[in-house]
């Protein structure tokens, strides 16, 4: 509903109700909301509704109080039309096409599907005051790009299928933005998410053909779903100049939810993304959307010219005007939409290292990481990320990418991801990472000696010896030949058996934290000889019985009875029986006496290792054994001598 004077008010409540196209029906009688001017209007106005396909419409004035204001019209708009309303010269519009002053015919409303030439997307950020394009120095030698700063998801002018041809002028910009204003439409909420490209439409044919403004007044708007519509035009990302909030349009943007919201409220979606249009715009600036400022009036009729007057960085329209906008539910969500659009991320958490593996309180690596990581934020509310490492910004990456490769040089380091919201406010969270590139190193190469134990031809017990070490953290010491084993990262020891008499690689692999890694080998000849093989002295008697090696063995009770083996080995052992009257024996070694040998024990023990030693290097030695002749006890079964080649 129009009128003559834009100064004039309606002093009643203006009320229509249309017949829908399809069921003829009528609907119920709808209020238009009266209370909004603007210096720019060559009309006075109620705010628009949208209707829907329609064939008819009835609107009448309840509780006048005087006269109605000259020139009252009902001015019919189908947005989907070749062209606009234009209302004719006696001032009483007609639909189009017109057969009827009070006869709307519309096609069905076209679907808010985004064109190739407006898809609902992210441009690149056009105010230089913003931080599209931006490097940051980090230092003497390293500049890091920036990614744009990202623009909010939304359906562009040509996406809803702007009339430009019926925009005045060119756009006008203002200062950084300092306020930014919440508005409903009133249009009622009768409407499918489909419809939001018409309705906007039709509001921009209404702001423009009936209130005599440039574009359509708003920056941005949303419709119930949570999809934005690029407002007026001028660039996105640049300070446009709006026509939104009489008396604070400059320096401040705004958004329109498309709708009524006196008593219902938005949804969380909603909700969220008006915070992050919100952000986008306060936060290139520096400004806390959770934060205050004052704002001096250039003239409204609440607050006159020159008047300073503080808000709330996001406020309703009723804040700075005369007018029940944006509505009282969605006004009282307000607090909560500060509250979402100037908070920090929340639940920044890396999910994963990749290229190190994690070990206590460190990650290790060869030198190139991948850290991923997630937040709880909605995408929209993020400005970008950040990869620092030990202090210096290594790489920045856009809102939807979630992970970054760095190459780290050697040693340790923290390496933290920076989460930044389109306010402003950051989240960190850091680790530990070594970066080694050194394999271990073996300071004492694997080898292996004879042990104690029960001689068996497939079995020569042996122990295998090593010693290796790494300039961060070992990751695992295995065993890979004759067999596969972990020998773990603390042992330096392990029993090992080989077949008697046929040569035997033992192979130890060392793994690092970081997947370096090394391996040594040794390869020895366990070699079993008789004790036939022995240069004897004294009196021996031979002995035969299956637990012998070979089936047979040599017996001694004599003292002074004495048995020798030369050879060339790094370790050697003898091998006797041992037995509840078993004697001592004593041994020499290259002519040095080694003691003596108790072979006394509880039970029978065929083939035992009861004395060894072992050499660094491999060379000629001469063992030999004397009976001692024990009291009691004076006999001994030798089996033999085994040496390592």
């Amino acid at each position: 509903m129009t009128w003559a004077d834009p100064a004039a008010r309606v002093g009643g409540v203006v009320q229509v109700r249309t017949r829908a196209a399809d069921t003829r029906r009528w609907s119920s009688w709808l209020t238009l909301e009266t209370d909004g001017r603007a210096p720019a209007d060559v009309r006075g106005s109620s705010d628009p509704l949208w209707v829907g396909p329609s064939d008819g419409v009835q609107a009448r004035v309840t509780g006048a109080r005087g006269p109605l204001p000259a020139g009252l019209r009902m001015d019919l708009i189908n947005p989907d039309a070749a062209d606009a309303v234009t209302p004719p010269a006696g001032g009483r519009s007609i639909p189009h096409p017109a057969k009827a002053p009070a006869t709307i015919r519309t096609a069905t409303p076209h679907a808010a599907t985004p064109t190739p030439s407006g898809t609902i997307a992210a441009r690149q950020a056009e105010n230089p005051r913003q931080d599209a394009g931006r490097t940051e120095k980090t230092t003497a030698r390293a500049v890091v790009p920036l990614p744009a700063r990202p623009v909010p998801r939304l359906v562009t002018r040509a996406g809803w299928r702007a009339n430009e041809a019926i925009v005045k002028g060119v756009p006008e910009y203002t200062g950084p933005t300092q306020v930014f204003f919440v508005h409903h439409t009133a249009t009622g909420n009768g409407y499918s998410c489909s419809q939001s490209a018409s309705i906007v439409r039709g509001i921009q044919a209404y702001q423009v053909r009936s209130r005599g403004w440039d574009d359509i007044g708003y920056n941005f708007l949303i419709d119930k779903c949570g999809t934005v519509f690029e407002g007026r035009g001028g660039g996105v990302a640049r300070t446009v100049l709006g026509a939104h909030t009489l008396g604070f349009n400059a320096d401040a943007s705004s958004i329109a939810v498309i709708g009524s919201y006196g008593g219902l409220r938005v949804t969380p979606r909603v909700q969220t993304v008006i915070a992050a249009v919100a952000a986008y715009k306060l936060g290139a600036y520096g400004n806390p959307p959770s934060g205050r400022v004052v704002v001096t009036s250039t003239g409204a009729d609440r607050f006159p010219r020159g008047r300073r007057v503080p808000f709330f960085r996001i406020s309703g329209h009723r804040d700075a005007g005369q007018t029940a906008c944006p509505g009282n539910a969605l006004y009282a969500q307000l607090p909560s939409i500060r509250a979402i659009a100037g908070a920090a991320p929340t639940g920044l958490r890396l999910t994963a290292m990749r290229g190190a593996a994690h070990a206590g309180a460190w990650y290790f690596t060869k030198g190139v990481i991948q850290p991923a990581w997630t937040v709880s934020t909605p995408a929209g509310l993020i400005n970008r990320y950040e990869v620092w490492v030990d202090g210096v910004l290594r790489v920045a990456t856009p809102a939807g990418r979630r992970f970054a490769p760095i190459r780290l040089a050697p040693g340790g380091h923290t390496v933290t991801v920076r989460a930044l919201h389109l306010s402003g406010r950051s989240t960190a969270v850091s680790s530990r990472v070594f970066a080694d590139t050194s394999a271990p190193v073996f300071s004492r190469e694997p080898d292996v000696a004879l042990r104690p134990g029960t001689v068996d031809l497939s079995a020569v017990p042996m122990h295998l010896d090593w010693t290796v070490r790494d300039n961060a953290s070992l990751g695992s010491v295995r065993l890979t030949r004759p067999a596969t084993v972990n020998l773990g990262v603390t042992s330096r020891t392990r029993n090992v058996g080989a077949p008697a008499n046929r040569p035997t690689t033992f192979t130890v692999r060392a793994t690092d934290r970081a997947f370096n890694a090394v391996s040594a080998s040794v390869t020895r000849t366990p070699v079993v000889v008789s004790e036939s093989s022995a240069q004897r002295t004294g009196t021996w008697r031979p002995l035969s019985n299956g637990s012998y090696l070979g089936g047979t063995a040599v017996g001694g009770s004599v003292r002074g009875t004495s048995a020798s083996w030369r050879f060339s080995g790094s370790s050697a052992a003898l091998v006797l029986s041992r037995g509840p009257r078993a004697g001592r024996i004593g041994v020499f070694l290259d002519g040095q006496p080694q003691g003596l040998i108790d072979l006394r024990s509880a039970r029978p023990q065929p083939r035992q290792v009861v004395w060894s030693r072992w050499w660094p290097q491999s060379g000629e030695h001469t063992v030999r054994i004397v009976v001692e002749g024990t009291t009691g006890r004076p006999g001994v079964a030798l089996d033999g001598l085994v040496y390592l080649k």
